[in-house]
């Protein structure tokens, strides 16, 4: 019968090493172990960081980041439709004043913003916002020269009037403007005005301020002389008013002045 020997006792010594080399290797494991740990740990601290920022960014919370895109194109469109709405009010406003060719053609391209890219929508947008805003700006220059020049062509007409009032409003300017009447409205003779001179002349001296004790008013010493508010408004500044009135009140009393001299002459007074 074969003897099995037995295996080799291991010395302390040899014991003493192996147990130090089997805690250094679970030390090691345990070390990386946690290494790989705090790695994973801080990835997702960095993703949850950078979520964070992306929705403090937006202004969207977390769930909402996955249809960021169709809102922001909402957006977009919002933005350029009204865009769209300013150019035009401005293009109506600007009309026959300021050259608005410009924004005519970006208005014309911003009006296809349902279907064009969202990169041109915007880029459009932008473009009609800043040329809106220089049109406006021409427009209403042009608005206030026009003003300037309204305002300046009515002072020159009011000019034109109070000269030419200044100027029948003087004797000689109120016979002009009677001989002028006398002649296109009535048809009346040199001579026939010759008469008319003479009656007013007796009568007012030709003023248009004249005035009399018993009321009679004016050149036509009309009584009173609100009469002549019959032939305009007037007619206490106005000779060539005054002159009007008395006309008529000639041509429907007397016929003509040569008749209304003669009463005169008899009576003293027409």
């Amino acid at each position: 019968m074969t003897s099995h020997s037995a295996p080799p006792r291991r010395s302390p010594h040899s014991r003493r090493i192996i147990a130090i080399s089997l805690a250094s290797a679970v030390a090691v494991a345990v070390v990386t172990g946690g290494s790989f740990a705090l790695q994973t740990a801080n990835a997702a601290q960095d993703r949850a960081a950078a979520t964070t920022a992306l929705s403090d960014s937006t202004g969207r919370q977390h769930d909402q980041l996955a249809v960021y895109d169709s809102i922001a194109t909402v957006h977009a469109k919002d933005a350029a439709a009204a865009a769209l709405n300013r150019a035009n009010a401005v293009l109506a406003s600007a009309q026959n004043k300021v050259d608005a060719t410009t924004l005519s053609d970006v208005a014309s391209s911003l009006a296809s913003y349902q279907v064009l890219p969202i990169d041109q929508v915007e880029s459009l947008t932008q473009r009609a916002a800043a040329i809106s805003t220089t049109v406006e700006a021409a427009a209403a220059e042009a608005d206030r020269i026009a003003a300037e020049k309204a305002a300046a062509a009515a002072a020159a007409a009011e000019a034109q009037r109070l000269q030419a009032l200044a100027a029948s409003n003087t004797p000689a300017g109120a016979k002009a403007v009677a001989q002028s009447l006398a002649s296109s409205k009535y048809g009346w003779s040199d001579g026939q005005f010759s008469c008319l001179v003479q009656l007013w002349q007796r009568e007012s001296g030709w003023s248009y301020t004249a005035y009399n004790p018993s009321g009679a008013t004016g050149i036509p010493q009309a009584l009173p002389g609100s009469k002549m508010a019959s032939a305009g408004s007037d007619w206490a500044t106005n000779a060539a008013t005054q002159v009007a009135w008395g006309l008529g009140y000639i041509a429907g009393s007397y016929g003509t002045p040569c008749a209304a001299w003669a009463h005169s002459e008899s009576f003293g007074y027409y």
